[in-house]
């Protein structure tokens, strides 16, 4: 039976803490919230019980998980870094950002689906580091979904996929970010973005330098290998069929082109952009400059709309640009059909 527990993220009970941090120490399985979104934790040193995350998830083996710390120090531990890089590091941590580094023998081949290389973090989030700090050990954890289902943001989310499937749930409230972290490359001259998030391009431009940004991030060409989560694999996608709409002056009139061909739309639409369609079924995702709240509602409106009665989501989409390029590399995972 899953425990649920409830813990003020501005007041934590260290007692509840603990029932969770005994759970991960005995190769148990943990939700946990991040400052992104919920995480599905397990001791990433134990082999045993990082399997259990694969199972509880349906996950695929040969994707890989990030390894959270409590403290920045702690990177010198599982990976070989120069201190020019470690000084990089400390500017962005703790916080929404994940590093691919070369990993030591310490870290199982299992966290990183057999690669020389880890991605790790250290979350910003006080009870993410309470219970990794008093766990005593890094704890390995995605997002605390169902494996291609949108992440959780919420407690009542993560009950849904995960109850009766972990130890513990730690029902902390809403995230802060609503996106999972940002991930970079290290291990090569020059840093290569792996996914973004809320860490946008242009703060890792001002503390790396030049870095390179895929076509694979703005949803073209393909991944073979992944270094790190959300690369390879369709995600964050709903049951129904989802229709993303790329963002352009002439989105409206594309939708209004396209939408008789279903005879139950939901809309996801602009606030701006409603009064175009009254007749339809409408969530509103926020102003569409607004990228902050979108992100933050993202993942909650695709869990939503996928409770409806309605046969297909048509989703509008942001300009690819700081944060919008974010949520526009989430929604092309999760879309089955792109209308440009």
């Amino acid at each position: 039976m899953t425990e649920i527990i409830k813990v003020n993220p501005f007041d934590i009970d260290l007692k509840k803490i603990n029932i969770a941090a005994e759970k991960i120490k005995l190769g148990g399985l943990v939700v946990f919230p991040t400052e992104t979104v919920y995480g599905l934790g397990a001791n990433a040193l134990n082999e045993t019980a990082v399997k259990k995350i694969y199972a509880a998830k349906g996950r695929p083996s040969d994707n890989p998980l990030i390894m959270h710390l409590d403290r920045i120090e702690k990177i010198k531990d599982y990976t070989y870094i120069d201190d020019n890089i470690f000084e990089k590091i400390k500017v962005l941590t703790p916080g929404p950002i994940t590093f691919v580094l070369k990993k030591k023998e310490i870290v199982p081949e299992i966290i990183t689906a057999n690669r020389d290389t880890v991605a790790i973090r250290v979350p910003a989030h006080p009870i993410a580091q309470k219970l990794i700090e008093m766990s005593g050990v890094p704890i390995a954890a995605p997002s605390a979904n169902l494996s291609g289902r949108p992440s959780p943001t919420i407690a009542e989310h993560v009950i849904e996929d995960m109850f009766g499937r972990v130890d513990v749930i730690i029902d902390g409230g809403n995230v802060d970010f609503g996106l999972e972290s940002t991930v970079i490359d290290l291990t090569e001259d020059i840093p290569t973005l792996l996914r973004p998030g809320p860490i946008i391009p242009e703060k890792l431009k001002e503390v790396f330098g030049y870095i390179k940004i895929p076509d694979f991030i703005y949803g073209k060409g393909k991944v073979d290998i992944a270094k790190a989560p959300g690369m390879k694999y369709r995600h964050y996608a709903p049951d129904k069929k989802t229709i993303l709409v790329e963002y352009s002056k002439k989105r409206i009139e594309k939708i209004k082109e396209k939408i008789n061909n279903y005879k139950n739309p939901l809309l996801v639409l602009f606030e701006e952009d409603k009064k175009y369609f009254r007749e339809y079924d409408i969530i509103t995702s926020g102003n569409k400059n607004d990228y902050y709240k979108i992100a933050v509602k993202l993942f909650a409106i695709l869990r939503n709309a996928d409770k409806t009665k309605n046969d297909v989501i048509i989703i509008e989409g942001v300009k690819d640009e700081g944060l919008g390029i974010s949520i526009m590399n989430r929604l092309r995972k999760a879309s089955s059909e792109i209308w440009r």
